[in-house]
């Protein structure tokens, strides 16, 4: 049994799964929870192709559990519910740390062909603090929601 590193996901063995991991990204928690609740189980070649249609517009992100005041999309019916978005910056960022956990397999020596999520967390991050000047000499906090990324990635047998 490996040691766990700072990764969620304890007692793996490190030989059969790679790993990524980013801290504090500038992209909301929220959107980006709910793509990677979709990702999660999917083999890298569709996960890599689904991003790039969320970019593109052509497939959406169906929101489940963050959705209050999302809007309805006809896209998100194939996921049996009717809201959804395009979150476009949460999917590149999370097609970045695909592409670092595929190097780091390559790295391995694994087999790229038959990678799939095993694994993948969004953790909230300490806010970003700023401020923004009101009438009447008033002030209001400016804060930006970061998150932290971490996928495993396993071989299918």
């Amino acid at each position: 049994m490996g040691k766990s590193r700072g990764y969620s996901l304890k007692n793996i063995d490190l030989q059969n799964y790679c790993k990524a991991k980013a801290s504090s990204m500038p992209v909301h928690f929220k959107n980006t929870v709910e793509v990677a609740n979709v990702l999660r189980g999917k083999t890298i070649k569709r996960a890599n192709a689904y991003l790039k249609n969320v970019i593109a517009k052509k497939e959406c992100v169906p929101f489940k559990k963050f959705k209050g005041g999302v809007g309805r999309c006809a896209q998100a019916k194939q996921f049996k519910v009717t809201q959804g978005r395009w979150p476009r910056k949460s999917a590149r960022f999370l097609l970045d740390l695909l592409r670092n956990a595929v190097s780091n397999a390559e790295y391995k020596g694994m087999d790229t062909d038959r990678l799939h999520i095993l694994h993948i967390k969004v953790n909230s991050a300490p806010l970003n603090r700023r401020r923004t000047f009101r009438a009447h000499g008033h002030i209001t906090p400016y804060m930006s929601h970061q998150s932290h990324l971490e996928v495993v990635l396993a071989e299918k047998e």
